[in-house]
């Protein structure tokens, strides 16, 4: 009896995938449960397990790409695993011991004879001997032999190599999207400067207890998330969508956080960001971040998030202007920290700055919201004790 094994829903969005590899060969005999291969969307990537034992027959290639529900392989149940022939050693008769022999004492080795020095050699040593600098001089009558001169060999020019590598699925969705999105809507971004100061003392100050009661380390991606939560409530046009001719609220806030993986870039999802702590934030974002980087994230972790947030401070970005995720109305970016001259209280200070954008749909948000959104978020982290008790 042969089993058919499709190609398995991937979200209600995903319509195909393509083969990235095949973890089996063809003809192998697998187990139930077992991973036969490895299906990537737009997504994300997944594992595809056998549902049966049975005798592997593998119908489509790697690289290829299928639709959802497509049968891509059968697993003939009725063949036996094949049993495993172990092979007897062979036994070889144990060597007998030898018979211990007198130790037999080596006559010493002859002394070398000393060199034969000639006349000439003594007075050439003589007079190296007797020359604590400069050049060697050699005695009259002697040759002094001038080795070959070393031939000059020119540098290796470099070669000019290029390398074609096909787009992965992820990347090329991704790239779809994103044109999709510039093609439809009609984006802006407003940017602004956060100081950082408060925040940094506070993680400073908290560092080792936080990490000693929750079993994590704080950091300001935390701080951002709640930040725009609490910006969201009050202006929750940045929160909605456009559908048709309908503006859709969301009195929700599912927040994506942006990462970077081998396979290009994934937004998983924190839902209802707004009711967790800083600790289940930080545990939250460590998480999605791991089983991103070893692809074990699952599609619904990746879909229907309301807002984003996206770090390009980690790799050193100072200012950028992000896309949205479509169809979300507007994406927060953060950019790397860096000491600058600012004014406080009339006063010019050196203080830890963070550049900060607002990319968003203005078909959808007024510039007016949009900017009083980013100045909210501006407010809750350089007054962190407003967004600790939410005011």
């Amino acid at each position: 009896m042969k089993t058919e094994i499709k190609v398995p829903s991937a979200g209600e969005s995903i319509t195909s995938g393509v083969i990235a590899s095949w973890e089996k060969a063809n003809g192998d005999y697998v187990n139930e449960g077992d991973i036969i291969c490895e299906l990537e969307t737009d997504k994300a990537a997944m594992e595809v397990p056998a549902t049966v034992s049975g005798v592997l027959e593998i119908l489509v290639e790697e690289e290829t790409e299928v639709e959802i529900g497509q049968v891509i392989a059968t697993i003939s149940s009725e063949v036996q695993r094949p049993a495993e022939q172990v092979q007897p050693e062979q036994q070889h008769p144990a060597p007998e011991p030898a018979e211990p022999t007198p130790e037999k004492v080596s006559a010493p080795e002859p002394a070398p004879e000393p060199e034969t020095v000639t006349p000439d050699v003594e007075v050439a040593q003589k007079d190296v001997m007797e020359e604590p600098s400069g050049p060697k001089r050699i005695p009259a009558g002697q040759v002094a032999s001038s080795a070959p001169p070393t031939p000059v060999r020119k540098p290796p020019q470099p070669q000019r190599r290029t390398e074609r590598i096909p787009m992965s699925n992820i990347r090329r969705k991704t790239a779809d999207r994103l044109v999709h999105a510039q093609q439809t809507a009609a984006y802006l971004t407003t940017f602004n400067e956060i100081d950082m100061q408060k925040v940094i003392d506070i993680r400073a100050q908290y560092k080792e207890t936080f990490e000693r009661e929750h079993g994590i380390r704080i950091g300001f991606m935390s701080f951002f998330v709640k930040a725009c939560c609490q910006a969201l409530k009050q202006y929750p046009g940045v929160n909605s969508m456009l559908e048709g001719n309908d503006l859709i609220y969301q009195y929700f806030y599912d927040i994506g956080v942006a990462v970077s993986v081998e396979q290009g870039l994934l937004v998983p999802i924190i839902r209802d960001a707004d009711r967790l702590h800083f600790a289940e934030i930080e545990i939250a974002i460590e998480d999605r971040v791991t089983r991103a980087k070893n692809k074990k994230l699952k599609v619904e972790e990746l879909t229907g998030g309301t807002f984003t947030i996206t770090n390009g401070g980690v790799f050193g970005s100072m200012l950028s202007t992000p896309i949205p995720a479509y169809p979300q109305t507007a994406i927060l970016g953060m950019h790397a920290i860096r000491k600058r001259p600012i004014v406080v209280e009339d006063q010019i200070v050196i203080r830890p700055v963070m550049y900060v954008a607002l990319s968003y749909d203005h078909r959808v948000v007024d510039g007016k919201d949009a900017i009083g959104f980013l100045m909210a978020v501006k407010n809750y982290i350089e007054e962190p004790d407003k967004l600790l008790l939410q005011l």
